[in-house]
Formats: C-alpha cells, sequence, structure tokens
C-alpha cells in the first residue's frame, strides 16, 4: 500500500499480523492460549503506550526472545524494542534504509527481517533513492547484527524500472520470504541465502494508487495477499500462478493479514490512502482460499491502524500515529492496543 502522495506526503501503509478480537489469545502459530500474562506472572495491559524518537512506527512483530514487540520506523529507519511498559530501547541503531515497515521474526532460524524503503518522507529521504530504495535486510535475532541486505530494485529484477518500494512479507517453512511491492506488479522471492527472484509479476498486482499490500503464507502451500486500493485479494501459488479469490464484498484499504491455526484469514483494513474503515474482519473459506466469506467485522479502537502482532499475551494493533503525520502535523507516540 503505498505511492500515493497526501499534502505532498507521499505514504506507505505497511502490513502485518491480526487475531480476531473474537478469539483467544494466540502465539505467532495461531496457538490459543490462556489468559494474557507475563513470564513474571504479571497481566499485560490491554494499551501498551509510548514514546519514540525514531517516530512513526509503521510495522511490529513479536519476538518471543524478549518477549517484546519489534517497530520499525518510518522517520528513521531504525529499530527498536518495546516492552509491556511502552519502554523503547534501540535494537539497530544503523538503519538498512531511509524508513522501515513491514517486520517478521523468524525464531527458528534466529533472525527477523524486515523491509525497508524510501517513499519521501523520512528524514533520509532524497531525489536518489526516493522510489527507488527498495529491500530486506534480514539480522540475528539475538545479536541485531546484520547478515544480509537484499536489494529489490535492480536491473535484473525490475528491467522497466519504474517506482519501487517493499511493504510487507511473509515466510515459508523453508525460511524463504515473500515480499509485496505496492508500487509494482511483482512479488519477489528471497531465499535463506539471501538470493532474489520474481515470484510473479502480473498486471493484476499493479494497483492504480496503492496496490499489493499485507500478505501471508497458508501451510497448505500457497500465500494470500490483499490490494490496498482495490480491496481485492489473491491467492497465488509457489509456480507464481495468481488467482482473485472471490469475495462478497472488496475489502478496500486492506492492509495487515494473518492466518490464524484454523486457516482463517484476519485482514485490517484502514483509511489512511484508500476510503476504507479502521476495522478488523474475519474471513473463512471451505474450498482452500478460492472463495471466502466474512465471518466478523468489528471497528478498531485507534485511529490509522497499520499492523497487529501476534503474541501469547494477545493481538496487539499497533497506531504509529501515520494518521497524524498524514494530517501535517508531528508526533512521537504510538499505542499499540489488544483487540
Amino acid at each position: 500500500m503505498m505511492f500515493r502522495r497526501i499534502a505532498t506526503t507521499v505514504v506507505v501503509l505497511a502490513s502485518a499480523f491480526v487475531v480476531p478480537a473474537v478469539a483467544s489469545p494466540v502465539n505467532e502459530a495461531g496457538d490459543r492460549r490462556p489468559a494474557p500474562v507475563s513470564e513474571a506472572g504479571g497481566r499485560w495491559p490491554a494499551t501498551v503506550s509510548g514514546v519514540t524518537a525514531d517516530r512513526y512506527p509503521e510495522g511490529v512483530t513479536w519476538d518471543p526472545t524478549r518477549q517484546a514487540f519489534l517497530v520499525g520506523s518510518m522517520a528513521t529507519g531504525r529499530i527498536n524494542v518495546v516492552d509491556k511498559a511502552g519502554r523503547v530501547r534501540v535494537l539497530v541503531q544503523q538503519a538498512p534504509g531511509v524508513s522501515t515497515f513491514g517486520l517478521h521474526v523468524d525464531a527458528v532460524r534466529n533472525r527477523f527481517l524486515v523491509t525497508y524503503a524510501d517513499i519521501g518522507n523520512g528524514e533520509g529521504s532524497t531525489p536518489a533513492t526516493t522510489y527507488r530504495q527498495s529491500g530486506v535486510a534480514i539480522y540475528n535475532l539475538r545479536t541485531g547484527r546484520l547478515q544480509h541486505r537484499v536489494d529489490l530494485n535492480t536491473p535484473h529484477l525490475n528491467p522497466a524500472g519504474g517506482k519501487h518500494g517493499a511493504n510487507d512479507l511473509a515466510i515459508d517453512r523453508a525460511g524463504n520470504a515473500y515480499v509485496t511491492d505496492p508500487a509494482a506488479d511483482a512479488i519477489y522471492r528471497i531465499t535463506p541465502t539471501g538470493k532474489a527472484s520474481v515470484l510473479v509479476r502480473d498486471p493484476r498486482l499493479q494497483g492504480t494508487s496503492i496496490g499489493m499490500n499485507g500478505i501471508v503464507w497458508d501451510p497448505a502451500g500457497y500465500l494470500l495477499a490483499v490490494q490496498y486500493d482495490s480491496g481485492r485479494l489473491f491467492r497465488i501459488t509457489l509456480r507464481g500462478q495468481i488467482s482473485q479469490v472471490k469475495l462478497a464484498q472488496p475489502l478496500v484499504g486492506g492492509d495487515g493479514l494473518a492466518l490464524t491455526r484454523d486457516r482463517r484469514l484476519v485482514v485490517v483494513t484502514n483509511a489512511l490512502g484508500a476510503p476504507g474503515a479502521d476495522r478488523v474482519s474475519v474471513l473463512r473459506s471451505s474450498d482452500d482460499y478460492r472463495s471466502a466469506q466474512v465471518v466478523s467485522a468489528k471497528p478498531l479502537p485507534i485511529a490509522g491502524p497499520t499492523t497487529v502482532a501476534l503474541s501469547p499475551h494477545g493481538a496487539y494493533v499497533l497506531s504509529g500515529r501515520i494518521d497524524v503525520l498524514l494530517g501535517g502535523g508531528q508526533s512521537d507516540q504510538f499505542d499499540l492496543q489488544r483487540v
């Protein structure tokens, strides 16, 4: 979801992972857990609020090794750790790019991945990198040291040029990462060793303003990805075959996606760059997501939600005050609201 100017600001709405407000607390694998408690025995608050000098966190993920959240920054690109009291400390001081968006912890392989891009509103934005910088950085989870920095805007990957900016990512069981680019017509694949290729290039993936956004891996062997501006949902096989999932209504403003253990698809929508609503919708399918039906749709209690992280303490929706940014204001605050 990106590449639309609002009040001279170009915005990316990154994707993330969510669970239904009606579900029990879950972990990253979708397992239901008892009432949310911390390792020390204290309950996590319903709202985790804080301030950060690395303003406008747009992406968030749960880190089971630290029992904390990791968040990115649209302003500085740095990556921070957030504890249950809302305290922030820097994990990656040297940003991989101008702005960071989607994050994913791969604890099995002791790493975390983050997408980076320059969409024109970061502190380090330059004419040379705006709409051109696009990639994924892979870090050692324990040390925070950079292992790979994968450029996704090369002549080999994008021979036609154009605007680019990586947004969200999903990881399969083998450790391959799949990355959306809301300004392009392609979804990329990155192997565990950091080799990048185009999984699929199709004109249907190109949005009129903000294209492909949230993406998840279904253990049944395919990907699901949502197009932000049109609200269309796509099913993509690992052979690059793409089909549109039949829906009664489009998921306009579709941002973060998550797939629960029982394979219900949870979709976060917002109105930051499309006529959507701040809402969590839950979909299910009886035909391997050739079609899907909405079984629940609930409004969210925070404005401008972009990302949700699954944790053993519940599902927390992130508002990094991007709505304030788009309105021409300034803020260093953020909220993680349990749904």
